[in-house]
């Protein structure tokens, strides 16, 4: 028995779908009338329903013809099979196989395409050549008429910066403790883009201490308890292609996100500080200030190790000074902590020197990170900033009120609180503001994700990656023809993807475990130095 399903388009209409999203929204597909419940007696149903279908299609088969046809009701017999046969016999079928294929590519029952996407060999949307246009994409015009559709090649960026961020996770957790003793020692950091290599390892110091009694009562913490800690690294484009491709060359730091007790810690100390100690600013203009513990990450030495800001200063002028005189682009990204801490790099790379390559961000689940008077001083500085945003990711919505943005943007204005905004950027939450441009999407979009996913999956990095990958625009389903691999997200959260697909993946015996400890096995190893 045929079926069909309809939760999402058909194969090769994404672009269309997206440029007309308007029509897409208001308007039914023409399989609308096949959304019926199978439960009850299917066989009758989906006869019934392709009735239908092949009735108000029957008008469109001729418009030259000026005769008009009344469709004649379908007379009642005992015998199902009768029904059926004299049905079936009047179908055509070369016509309707295009969708029922199409229609099955996306369906859970689509067993191959599922052993696809499980598997362990890693596969891109196309690569084209953005040269003529990279400025845009670096986000020259603030990505106007690129986000909503999703250009295609966006997508592919976007996703490409966020797996350099996979990388800077995996490279810490690979490793993630430090001598309190001795210097680090050179970091292997295995990136899934052979065309850059990684210049230099960066580390995050806190300025806080555990009491001493924590190590009594909870001796094997080990290092959840370091003061400096491995956070990321600087990594510069050095393959003609990918230069050629991409139209310069591009320096990128990548930023990994909360993972120490101390880190954490920092984290909750949410008071606002002055970015500069710059007293310039006259009585009548709010001063840029930042979250204290985010600032106090960036700006604090270790022991052994510089400060993130001084680190990533010193690496970014060598490498200006490198490749003076080719085409540069400077490309901070971050998740989490690490989108934060991103912008106040960006902050500070974009004026170290007299001529400082375009520097733009692209942040994933970033929390707020400064009040509105910081993110106006980041545009003046021409920083560029996209931040990819899951509705569901109650991250993005601290510090700050719990309410929706909207919400609390009316409180702001409200009568009541225009006259205090001085005191409200001292002394509550109201006085932090985003920073950039919004890239967001939704986890109930997935067709693999539950819609209620706990509050960990809306915030994973990986979860994130495969809902860009996945994302046509705000009023458009799921892609039919996503690329990147599942093997990862049901690793890491099995208990958030809808049961029908892990059962079905274990079916296919798939070893999803190793699968995912093997998808970046492939990846080419880059040498780091401290």
């Amino acid at each position: 028995m045929m079926q069909f399903t309809s939760n999402v388009p058909a194969h090769n209409l994404h672009k269309f779908q997206a440029l007309r999203c308007p029509s897409f929204r208001c308007h039914s597909s023409s399989f609308s009338s096949l959304q019926t419940n199978t439960n009850n007696n299917p066989s009758r149903l989906h006869l019934s329903n392709l009735d239908n279908f092949l009735q108000t299609q029957k008008p469109l088969q001729s418009t030259t013809t000026t005769t008009t046809h009344h469709h004649q009701p379908i007379q009642k017999s005992d015998s199902k099979d009768k029904k059926g046969k004299n049905f079936l016999q009047g179908l055509n079928l070369a016509k309707l196989w295009p969708e029922i294929k199409a229609a099955e590519e996306i369906s859970p029952r689509h067993l191959k395409r599922l052993q696809r996407l499980l598997s362990k060999t890693a596969e891109y949307s196309p690569r084209n050549i953005i040269a003529a246009n990279w400025k845009q994409y670096h986000g020259s015009n603030d990505w106007k008429g690129m986000l909503d559709p999703l250009d295609d090649n966006l997508r592919r960026e976007v996703v490409r910066y966020g797996d350099l961020v996979q990388a800077a996770y995996q490279a810490f957790h690979s490793d993630p403790a430090m001598s309190s003793t001795e210097p680090p020692q050179p970091r292997h950091v295995s990136l899934p883009e052979r065309s850059y290599k990684v210049t230099k390892s960066l580390y995050a110091t806190s300025s806080i201490g555990l009491p001493k009694w924590i190590d009594e009562v909870a001796p094997d913490l080990g290092w959840m308890t370091q003061r400096s800690s491995w956070v990321g690294f600087v990594a510069v484009c050095d393959d003609r292609r990918e230069i050629a491709r991409m139209g310069r060359r591009d320096i990128v730091i990548s930023l990994r996100g909360t993972s120490t007790c101390l880190e954490w810690a920092e984290n909750m100390r949410a008071q606002l500080v002055n970015l500069t100690d710059d007293d310039n600013k006259t009585q009548t203009q709010t001063k840029p200030k930042v979250e204290c513990g985010f600032m106090s990450l960036y700006k604090t030495k270790g022991a052994h190790v510089e400060s993130l800001s001084e680190s990533v200063v010193e690496e970014i002028k060598r490498l200006i000074e490198l490749y003076k005189g080719e085409e540069l682009s400077i490309t901070v990204t971050g998740h989490s902590l690490g989108a934060t801490l991103a912008l106040l790099v960006a902050d500070e790379i974009s004026t170290c020197g007299p001529e400082v390559p375009p520097v733009a961000v692209f942040s994933f689940g970033g929390p707020r990170v400064g009040n509105k008077a910081f993110g106006e001083h980041l545009e003046n500085k021409n920083v560029k900033v996209l931040r990819i945003v899951n509705t569901q990711d109650v991250i993005t919505r601290v510090p700050g009120i719990f309410l929706s943005e909207d919400l609390e943007e009316k409180i702001k204005n409200s009568k009541v609180v225009s006259g205090m905004v001085d005191m409200l950027e001292e002394n509550t939450p109201l006085g932090y503001s985003h920073v950039g441009t919004e890239l967001r999407v939704n986890t109930r979009m997935s067709p693999y994700l539950k819609p209620d996913a706990d509050i960990a999956c809306c915030h994973d990095l990986e979860a994130y990656l495969h809902l860009v990958d996945g994302f046509m625009a705000s009023n458009c389903p799921f892609r039919a023809n996503a690329k990147r691999s599942l093997a990862r997200l049901m690793q890491d959260q099995s208990a958030n993807v809808k049961k029908l697909y892990t059962s079905k993946a274990k079916g296919l015996a798939v070893n999803i475990s190793r699968q995912g400890s093997m998808s970046m096995s492939s990846c080419c190893p880059s040498p780091s130095s401290s």
